[in-house]
């Protein structure tokens, strides 16, 4: 067989390996972020105003409001988290750029460097090194993910994370307010808003664990125990004001 031919059985094999990764982590994260605080934070302002006996009309409007002030204040938070984590790479993009130019000695020896942390003899990263040092756009690449450890962001990332986190929260928001909708008693409302905000932080979590890798079941648990603790601490801060 001729060097660097391809058999059929290795065709069949490459065909039968498809690797699956998870490359949405970006996303993820900012549905959690939007999710967990939409559940949390209206559920305890609503626990709170029921605490002090507040009507189910008067929880609903302070609640809807709350949702759509931490919707604005949440998106405004993803767009300028991503709009700054964009801004400190094309800063270090302009750097690296000046320094292959300027130093380029002192940068190929950083390659160097870098591939003898991963146990590549001299003899065998030199190559390498020329490689790089013949293409700029290359060597660029090189430096950035593996001296900086950045990757190259996605222009419409700022505000996909603003529209991704407000519209979560908000989802997550109305959960909790649902039961005031339909109960005008706000007493019966804040009992099944309990159950049903309970009930949806444990899917979150259980959700949440699966995507993030850690153990579904302990996510959930977490998750809710902390929903549960806010809304406490909510109800028994307006009871003792009240009293």
């Amino acid at each position: 067989m001729a060097p660097g031919r391809t058999t059929e059985r290795e065709k069949t094999l490459l065909n039968q390996h498809t690797e699956k990764h998870f490359t949405a982590g970006n996303v993820v994260r900012d549905v959690i972020i939007g999710v967990s605080d939409g559940l949390t934070v209206p559920f305890a302002l609503a626990a709170g105003l029921s605490g002090a006996n507040a009507s189910s009309s008067l929880i609903l409007t302070a609640g809807l409001a709350e949702v759509a002030a931490g919707a604005i204040s949440m998106g405004l938070g993803g767009y300028l988290a991503a709009k700054s984590e964009a801004d400190h790479y094309m800063r270090e993009l302009r750097r690296e750029q000046e320094e292959i130019v300027d130093v380029p000695d002192t940068e190929a020896a950083e390659v160097a460097e870098i591939l003898s942390e991963y146990g590549i003899e001299p003899h065998e990263y030199r190559p390498v090194v020329n490689a790089l040092r013949k293409n700029p756009q290359a060597w660029l690449d090189f430096m950035m993910k593996f001296e900086l450890g950045l990757e190259k962001p996605d222009p419409r990332r700022a505000i996909q994370s603003a529209l991704t986190i407000a519209i979560a929260y908000i989802i997550g928001g109305l959960v909790p307010l649902t039961p005031y909708i339909f109960i005008p008693i706000a007493r019966k409302a804040v009992v099944a808003s309990v159950i049903l905000t309970l009930i949806a932080l444990l899917i979150f979590g259980y959700g949440k664990g699966h995507f993030t890798g850690s153990k579904p079941v302990k996510s959930a648990l977490q998750t809710t125990l902390i929903g549960a603790i806010a809304s406490a601490a909510a109800f028994g801060m307006a009871k003792l004001v009240q009293g």
